[in-house]
C-alpha cells in the first residue's frame, strides 16, 4: 500500500512539474482551455491524480477552474509569484535571467533588513548557526564540493531569515533557498565560490553575532549586490 501511494506522490509530482512548466514557459498561453481527459491520455494516469494536480495548479492562480468552461490557463498576473514551485518553473524557462533580476530585487529589500534585525535579535545558538555555515561554505568552496556548499549557503540565509525575529522574513527562506538552488541547477554560480563572497558572509556572521547592525547591514547587501551582477555578467557572455 505505501509503494502504491509512493508511485502516486510521484506522478502527481512529475504532472505538477510538467504542466506548471508548460504554463509558465508559455507552450500553454493563456486563455487555452485545458481538458482534464487530454492529461489523462497524455500522462497515462487517473483522473483523481490529474484532479489533485489541478487543484494546486489552480491554489497558484495558474489555472482556473469554471462551470460549463473547464479548465483555462491563467496569465501572469493571477500568479502567486512568491511560491517556490512558481519560481522553480520559472527559472527552468526561457526567460529566467528577467527573472533572477526580479528576484535580486526581493533578495535586496529583505535580507539587508534581516541582517540588521538579526544584529539586535538573534540568539546565541542562530549566532553559532550562521558561524558554522560560513565555516561548511569556506571549506566545500576549496574542495570544488557544489551540492554541500549550497546546503550550507541555504543554512546560512535560512538562519539569518529566521534571526531577524520577524515571521514575515522567515517565511521568505523558501524563496530565498529557491533562488540559490536554480542558480546551481542552472549552472548560474561560479563553479568555485568568489573567496570575497564567503568573506562577506563571515563579516555578516560576526556583525550579528557582535550586535553590529549597519555592518551586518551593508555586508549583507553587497552579499546580494555580488550576486545580482554575477548573474549579470553570465547573461552578458550567454548572449
Amino acid at each position: 500500500m505505501d509503494r502504491v501511494a509512493g508511485v502516486s506522490s510521484q506522478l502527481h509530482d512529475t504532472i505538477l512539474d510538467r504542466l506548471g512548466q508548460d504554463i509558465v514557459s508559455g507552450i500553454l498561453v493563456p486563455g487555452t482551455t485545458i481538458s482534464a481527459d487530454d492529461v489523462v491520455q497524455r500522462f497515462d494516469v487517473s483522473r483523481t491524480v490529474v484532479r489533485e494536480v489541478v487543484r494546486v495548479l489552480e491554489s497558484l492562480g495558474l489555472l482556473v477552474v469554471r462551470r460549463r468552461v473547464g479548465i483555462t490557463v491563467q496569465g501572469r498576473d493571477c500568479w502567486n509569484s512568491l511560491d517556490p514551485n512558481v519560481i522553480r518553473w520559472q527559472l527552468a524557462g526561457p526567460q529566467r535571467f528577467e527573472q533572477l533580476a526580479i528576484l535580486s530585487e526581493l533578495r535586496s529589500g529583505i535580507e539587508p533588513l534581516a541582517a540588521r534585525l538579526a544584529a539586535a535579535r538573534a540568539t546565541p545558538e542562530q549566532c553559532g548557526a550562521l558561524t558554522s555555515a560560513v565555516i561548511g561554505m569556506s571549506s566545500t568552496s576549496r574542495a570544488a564540493d557544489t551540492d554541500a556548499y549550497l546546503r550550507h549557503d541555504s543554512d546560512f540565509h535560512r538562519t539569518l531569515l529566521a534571526a531577524s525575529g520577524n515571521p514575515m522574513l522567515r517565511a521568505m527562506a523558501d524563496i530565498v533557498v529557491e533562488i540559490l538552488e536554480g542558480r546551481t541547477r542552472h549552472a548560474l554560480m561560479p563553479h568555485v565560490a568568489e573567496p570575497e563572497a564567503i568573506r562577506l558572509h563571515g563579516v555578516v556572521a560576526s556583525a550579528v553575532q557582535g550586535g553590529d547592525a549597519e555592518t551586518a547591514e551593508a555586508a549583507m547587501r553587497e552579499i546580494v549586490t555580488e550576486s545580482a551582477s554575477a548573474v549579470d555578467e553570465l547573461r552578458d557572455a550567454q548572449r
